[in-house]
């Protein structure tokens, strides 16, 4: 890790990098991170495309690879790295599965679940509540998205 970045940058890199590599396939360029400990639990972007699957945002792919690889559908002590301010279907599952802290870059004001649109995570009537940063490398973040859509607009 760069010793001039935080935790939260280097793991939003890690995210950028995924968010790539769905724009490359053809998917909205959004990556997930799932960290517990500052180690790699798993990781996702999205596949709703590919899959035929409209589940398979970022966040949900890496969730469900993570429940795999802890043989659990809790996540306690995790922290989620997500390049785009989840929806209210990843905000959903990201408190069932008990995440503790979730850590976004751009915000999204159209269906932005965390505070943008909605605050999902805001609500004292859940039984698990998230520690919600956002912001995190915000213009890179958006950055990837921009130049994903104004290509496709270009086609």
């Amino acid at each position: 890790m760069n010793t001039l970045e935080s935790p939260d940058q280097h793991w939003m890199r890690h995210a950028l990098h995924l968010a790539e590599r769905a724009g490359r396939e053809g998917e909205v360029p959004v990556g997930a991170v799932l960290v517990k400990d500052d180690k790699l639990i798993a990781e996702g972007w999205n596949r709703p495309i590919q899959s035929s699957d409209p589940s398979a945002h970022a966040e949900m792919v890496a969730l469900r690879a993570a429940g795999q690889a802890v043989d659990n559908y809790r996540l306690c002590d995790t922290t989620l790295y997500v390049t785009l301010e989840p929806c209210t279907m990843c905000a959903g599952a990201i408190i069932h599965a008990r995440v503790k802290r979730l850590v976004f870059g751009a915000y999204d004001p159209k269906t932005g679940a965390a505070g943008s649109v909605f605050d999902v995570f805001g609500r004292v009537e859940h039984n698990h509540s998230v520690e919600v940063s956002g912001g995190v490398l915000q213009q890179e973040c958006a950055e990837v998205l921009t130049a994903f859509f104004r290509a496709r607009r270009g086609k």
